[in-house]
């Protein structure tokens, strides 16, 4: 007999006992719904025998683990209706994603949207069929030998990378299709529920240009018809959203073919861009954070001193100076080291915050660029903070209230994730042990909960990272700390102790927005292009009725302006239904409408982009009243 600790509840079971037998045990209900267990912390598949004393947890479509299981059964459902279609098809990976799941293809022609339409049916049909979703195991070369069997060399490839490791090789069947794959997987094809085929994209194999291009179909999958069409619904509103489309529109910035990937930032989106970098630049002065710049480009000594150019290499920007290798920074840390060392450091000055709004630039292939979430250049809110040991821990606790503090400010909720040791990494177990438990002992006495997100962490350290929710429940990563041991050595960083002796300061790697860039991005879809007053490029549009109020339209516009607002004033002869429908389309706050009565009575007429018709007001009621939306950065317009 074995005891299994079910959230505080032990119950014995048989020995052998299978994950999906235990949550059969405990009620019919979640073993409908189990997707896959998670086994003293590890995710595994529901047909895990239990053979020892255990902490169990049976992962549902509600669990990140258990939406991943779901989905990663879908893109095999995929994949075999992709096989029924096109017997000749080269299958690479079909991995879950953070929204559903895709497969790569290598296929005899370019699918049409029909192909989608047909694919989904035949998905359809083998969720019908029901097929049991088998597991079993092969040595290298028998399963090299299948797998060349069915003409299948992506999957030969992959297999010849573990072959070396002596393992097993584990496969899962379903009906006549067999996929390598190392689980966890449903229980049959007929668990899934509801399906839908969103896009299809080009995707290189590995990700490297010089491989072929494959075809890249993505899906998303749903216990529920109805949880499949509220993210339809989502996914409708979040089109309207789109941060290129309300970019353009809203004269916020723009990409051009003379330069893929990189921005330009357009009148209104600087005006929003320094609002947020003004914003930035008060709240870190009042935390006790100085503001440094660092050059762009350094010589590539600095980059091997760093260790970027063995991790980091190939999405560098080189050139030459001088006849001298030199690199275009994709990160700004090593800058940072070099401003710390210019000067000798006692324990008196520590911690020194040292806080950098850097441009970089990182090689993107073209295919994954889009907008300005994913871009060749952008701007970094770096900051890193110099400490002693005995500092870390307040540090690290006043880096997640000021992130906090941000992020309350646009309204956004998030998670936590703690992010631990890569396989690249530098640095020997005894540093990685040190930084990864002063980071999990900080997020216990912050108080919030997180997860955990094995080998995710930088090559240097293990971090923190903030994912927050927009309007329509997605989530971003932006904000991160990273506890770094490596580069004060490697930058033989120092500082002299109480007992006179030289040291070694620890250092904390930091970033809130992340890249400006992005999170302009993240805000005009979160705000859907409606910012907030103290964020519009243009908070105040006012609006004569007729020629005979313009001298009173240009008397109230300068006074607000002198005021400090941001104010267009619309001249032209049309009629003022038409200029405030398109004061709307532009999502100004504020529409200030101006007749003969409101220029005899020396009032304004408000009108809300969000509330509709407020009424007549004094100019000077309404200055004070925007002044205060400004000064508190109220969300509510």
């Amino acid at each position: 007999m074995v005891k299994v600790n079910l959230k505080g509840n032990v119950k014995e079971f048989e020995s052998g006992t299978t994950v999906a037998e235990i949550a059969k045990s405990i009620g019919a209900g979640l073993y409908k719904a189990a997707c896959a267990g998670k086994l003293d912390g590890k995710v595994v598949d529901l047909r895990t025998p239990v053979t020892k004393d255990c902490e169990l947890q049976i992962l549902t479509f509600d669990d990140a683990e258990g939406k991943k299981t779901y989905w990663h059964t879908t893109s095999h459902i995929m994949a075999q209706a992709v096989k029924k279609l096109f017997p000749e098809a080269g299958f690479a990976i079909g991995p879950a994603i953070e929204n559903g799941f895709y497969y790569d293809f290598d296929l005899p022609r370019t699918l049409a949207p029909e192909d989608l339409a047909a694919i989904e049916a035949e998905m359809k049909k083998i969720i019908k069929a029901d097929f049991p979703l088998k597991r079993f195991e092969l040595s290298p070369e028998d399963a090299i030998d299948l797998m060349e069997k069915e003409h299948q060399r992506y999957k030969v490839e992959l297999i010849k990378e573990h072959a070396g490791k002596g393992e097993k090789i584990s496969f899962y069947q379903q009906g006549d299709y067999i996929d390598l794959c190392a689980g966890p997987h449903l229980m049959s094809t007929g668990c899934v529920k509801a399906v839908k085929l969103t896009n299809c994209t080009g995707a290189y194999w590995r990700a490297n240009a010089k491989n072929k291009m494959l075809q890249r179909v993505y899906g998303i999958s749903f216990p529920k018809a109805s949880d499949l069409q509220h993210y339809l619904d989502m996914m409708e509103e979040a089109k309207k959203r789109d941060h290129r489309k309300l970019g353009r529109e809203l004269d916020l910035f723009d990409i051009y073919e003379e330069g893929p990937g990189f921005p330009f930032f357009l009148p209104h989106g600087m005006i929003l861009r320094n609002q947020l970098e003004q914003f930035w630049r008060e709240e870190h002065a009042k935390h006790g954070y100085e503001e440094i710049r660092t050059p762009m480009i350094l010589n590539e000594e600095l980059w091997h001193r760093s260790g970027h150019w063995d991790h980091y290499k190939d999405n560098m920007y080189t050139t030459k100076i001088d006849g001298q290798n030199y690199a275009i920074k994709p990160m700004n840390c090593p800058g940072g080291m070099l401003v710390y060392k210019h000067r000798p450091h006692s324990y008196r000055d520590l911690p020194e915050r040292l806080a950098e709004l850097g441009l970089v630039h990182r090689h993107e292939l073209s295919g994954t660029l889009h907008g300005l979430m994913r871009v060749r250049c952008f701007t970094q809110d770096d900051a890193h903070i110099f400490m002693t040991p005995d500092q870390v821990e307040s540090e690290i606790l006043g880096v997640m209230d000021l992130i906090d503090k941000f992020y309350k400010v646009f309204g956004f909720d998030y998670s936590l994730e703690l992010s631990t040791r890569p396989e690249n990494s530098m640095g020997t177990d005894e540093q990685w042990e040190m930084a990864t438990n002063a980071l999990i002992h900080a997020l216990k006495k912050n108080g919030k909960p997180y997860e955990i997100n094995e080998g995710d962490g930088a090559f240097y350290g293990p971090k923190i990272d903030f994912h927050l929710r927009d309007s329509l429940g997605r989530t971003w990563q932006c904000g991160t700390i990273q506890l770094d041991f490596q580069m004060p050595e490697r930058f033989d960083l120092t500082y002299t102790g109480e007992d006179g002796e030289k040291h070694r300061p620890v250092m904390l790697h930091r970033v809130i927005f992340g890249s400006i860039e992005r999170f302009i991005a993240i805000l005009t879809e979160h705000y859907a292009g409606a910012f907030p007053m103290w964020l519009a490029p243009v908070q105040v549009k006012v609006l004569p009725i007729s020629e005979a109020a313009l001298d009173y339209a240009n008397k109230i516009t300068d006074y607000l302006k002198k005021g400090g607002l941001r104010v267009e004033l619309d001249t032209r002869n049309e009629k003022i239904g038409y200029k405030i429908r398109e004061a709307q389309l532009h999502k100004v706050p504020y529409m200030l409408i101006l007749g003969e009565k409101e220029m005899r009575d020396g009032t304004i007429s408000v009108r809300s982009r969000k509330s509709g018709d407020l009424g007549t007001m004094m100019p000077d009621a309404f200055f004070a009243k925007a002044m205060e939306e400004i000064e508190t950065k109220s969300n509510d317009q």
